[in-house]
């Protein structure tokens, strides 16, 4: 008989007897195939390792370092969502679809908000080779209106390769509280702070599981495991023995420490002899000029940062301990690497609660140091000023965000004893993230398909460096890279053996012709202190000419600086933000991440909720937020109450009448009055029974989302604990938004940004 059934070859008859059974063999890498690790760390500048000339303490990382490979000349995107893109597919994050952030699309193919599926991830390439593929931590490539548990799921980890996944979608999350999803569902914390959580702990945890599960079944097969942590993106927040550990190191301030870390670097080969200490950046202040109060407040920042990087050191520590008691170390490929420069998002001074900075509120130093010793724990959400973000990126100028080096010159180790052999040391090769995965593609011996499920794929434009491992002679591969966000533009080329970088810092709503752009000879000044733009004018133009070349080759363009436009939320019939502005929730549900939430700063909005209580029946009706800043609408004592939780300044509404036993119509009215003013009013069954004047209206009031019939966050309002959930029946609730301010809209958007 014929065989008309696709992929089988044996041979069918009518009877077993006259057939050849076949059985198709699942494909398998061999079985002296490396396990993959790629530990990613968010917002880590050049200098904060302590193997790359800090006083931190990483004595984890600093070992793989020192037992494998250090790379000081790494180079990524100056933000987190371009960098895990060229990172997992080994192409331009412009190429792609994410030159930005994921949190918006803008109808070109260099911003879809996602990875584009014309480039397979690594995790989809090596999974169809018989590798397990696991991912913990932070995501943030699915479009961020695509987060919620409505999905669609066609860009969540799962989607894009991965057996499995824990962690977080958005780009930030409370490391005690976080927004937890596993696979494609959310969950909540196993723990609470209380009881010892943290999310880096939980997230090794996970992996560990994943790994047993996987290895204690099918030991033959090797596994690629993407462990992308929240840290050290703010908050900046640790245990409280780790931030015990750090009082009083950073007192000295930031022009002694930054100068002793530049120091180490020299003394260690990790930047060549003649570099130079770039100058304090614009904005950052002589330490000594500093008040008492904003020193000490600094300080507690610093504290609170290297906490939480050591806290991570040891989660990494934990997983290189369970591989080795695996007896899988050895043959792991094993990179740690950081995403972007250290962040400026904190500001000239910091934060005590990042929220508060997008709301145009500067930190009353006075009223900080009655609360100084929140920093770093589970009531905080603080992120250190630029001195500290600056010294973070020794030596370098700048910041993430932008092109110049302290945005885009980060650390990485690579660790691997069974494939380095006898190599080992320093490593000062130019080298880009988009070059790591055809490096991996190599090494384990696969190939980048032309043609993923039934998809044409772009070429991988990354440049393997697979021979620099071995020989640390052997020079570069990739000789021209290209950089752009925003706007901000650079390239580096090596011509005759001199690397030469054009950049330029663009500001929003300057012409991008009128940019200012200039020339670095990196060979001799690394740390893009001595401009040559006025005496190599010829060598200036040629570069910036090489740029728009790559930016063609590449998909870059349309340049784009645009950023309040883009995190508006696009209102339609397929998105969560409906053309009416209304949204009905029906418990139980999941929580609302915080960009398909309503967003309910800067503008009056009134909420509805329909009940039928017990007598007794109490709990949270709807809340958004966290303890530092958060509205909650809640019954108890039989009343209707709201908190309106302005950073810990509580205005406090309760009904003056009692809410019935049985159905009834709750209402909560949020008026705006000025810019910064409005007013709260509460409803029972349609009779007004209470309204408090809101002396602040936030314009943006949390970065985490929303939740129906509980509480899922860190309580919003001190008068309840946990999640106090409704004991009733809560059969709907509805929201009504009204137009949004011009600042309200403009706080998003910074917000947004800065999350970022």
């Amino acid at each position: 008989m014929s065989n008309t059934r696709p992929n089988f070859e044996g041979r069918i008859g009518r009877t077993v007897q006259d057939s050849e059974p076949f059985f198709a063999e699942a494909p398998h890498p061999g079985q002296d195939a490396p396990n993959v690790v790629m530990v990613l760390l968010d917002d880590t500048g050049f200098a904060q390792f302590g193997c790359f000339g800090s006083d931190i303490d990483t004595p984890n990382v600093d070992a793989l370092a020192s037992n494998g490979l250090q790379f000081t000349n790494f180079h990524v995107t100056p933000l987190c969502s371009p960098t895990r893109a060229a990172l997992l597919t080994g192409r331009s994050q412009h190429a792609v679809g994410m030159r930005g952030v994921s949190n918006w699309r803008t109808g070109f193919p260099n911003q879809l908000g996602h990875i584009s599926n014309h480039a397979a991830t690594i995790a989809e390439v090596l999974g169809t080779e018989g590798y397990a593929t696991f991912c913990t931590g932070k995501w943030h490539l699915a479009p961020t209106q695509d987060i919620s548990a409505a999905g669609p799921f066609d860009q969540w980890p799962l989607a894009r390769g991965f057996d499995r996944f824990y962690g977080f979608l958005e780009g930030e999350t409370d490391q005690f509280y976080p927004e937890l999803v596993v696979d494609n569902h959310h969950v909540d914390p196993p723990r609470t702070p209380d009881e010892g959580y943290h999310l880096s702990e939980d997230m090794i945890d996970q992996l560990l599981l994943m790994i047993h599960d996987s290895k204690g079944v099918r030991p033959d097969r090797p596994f690629f495991a993407y462990v992308p942590f929240g840290a050290t993106h703010a908050p900046h927040q640790a245990p409280l023995a780790y931030l015990d550990k750090y009082r009083g190191r950073y007192d000295e301030g930031w022009d002694v420490i930054r100068e002793r870390w530049y120091q180490r670097q020299l003394d260690e080969g990790i930047i060549p002899e003649g570099t130079k200490l770039a100058p304090r950046n614009p904005g950052v202040e002589s330490w000594e000029s500093l008040p008492e109060n904003q020193k000490r407040f600094a300080c507690r920042l610093q504290e609170a940062f290297a906490a939480f990087l050591d806290h991570t050191d040891d989660q990494i520590g934990r997983l290189v301990e369970g591989l080795r008691n695996l007896g899988e170390l050895d043959n792991t490929i094993f990179v740690v690497l950081a995403d972007n420069g250290a962040s400026q998002e904190g500001g000239p001074l910091g934060v005590m609660h990042e929220m508060k900075y997008f709301n145009g509120i500067a930190e009353d130093m006075d009223e900080v140091m009655g609360r100084i010793d929140q920093i770093g724990g589970p009531e905080s959400h603080t992120n250190y000023p630029w001195g500290w973000a600056q010294c973070g990126n020794t030596p370098f100028r700048w910041y993430k965000q932008t092109t110049h080096e302290g945005g885009v010159h980060v650390p990485m180790v690579l660790h691997w004893p069974d494939g380095l052999g006898e190599s080992g040391g320093l490593r000062n090769q130019f080298i880009n993230v988009s070059d790591i995965v055809p490096t991996i593609y190599e090494l384990v011996g696969v190939a980048a398909p032309d043609v993923f499920r039934g998809v044409e794929q772009l070429p991988v434009t990354g440049r393997s460096f697979a021979k620099v491992l071995t020989d640390p002679a052997s020079p570069a591969t990739n000789r021209r890279q290209y950089f752009e966000n925003a706007g901000s533009r650079a390239i580096i080329v090596e011509q005759d053996g001199v690397w030469w970088k054009a950049v330029a810092r663009h500001m929003q709503g300057v012409d991008f012709d009128d940019d200012q752009w200039e020339l670095f000879n990196l060979s001799a000044d690394m740390s893009e202190c001595n401009d040559l733009a006025t005496s190599e004018p010829d060598k200036l133009v040629e570069l910036i000419d090489l740029w728009w070349t790559e930016a063609e080759r590449n998909g870059v363009l349309p340049l784009d600086d645009r950023l309040l436009e883009l995190f508006r939320p696009r209102l339609s019939d397929e998105s969560p933000h409906r053309l009416d502005r209304r949204y009905r929730y029906r418990p139980p549900m999941s929580p609302i991440p915080s960009q398909p939430s309503p967003s309910s700063g800067g503008r009056s909005w009134h909420l509805t909720a329909e009940v039928t209580r017990g007598a007794g029946d109490e709990g949270v009706l709807w809340a958004t937020g966290s303890a530092s800043s958060g509205i909650a609408v809640f019954v108890q004592n039989d009343r209707l109450v709201v908190d309106y939780n302005a950073f810990e300044n509580h205005t406090i509404v309760e009904s003056s009448i009692p809410v019935p036993e049985g159905p009834s119509s709750l209402s909560v009215h949020i008026q705006r009055t000025g810019p910064s003013t409005g007013t709260v009013s509460l409803a029972v069954d349609g009779a007004e029974c209470g309204k408090a004047e809101l002396p602040l209206l936030m314009r943006m009031v949390s970065s985490l989302g929303a939740s129906v019939g509980r509480d899922h966050g860190s309580p919003v309002s001190r008068r309840y604990n946990d999640q106090f959930a409704f004991s009733g029946s809560l059969h709907q609730i509805e929201i009504a938004l009204g137009q949004r301010s011009n600042d309200g809209a403009s706080a998003a958007a910074q917000a947004a940004m800065g999350r970022q």
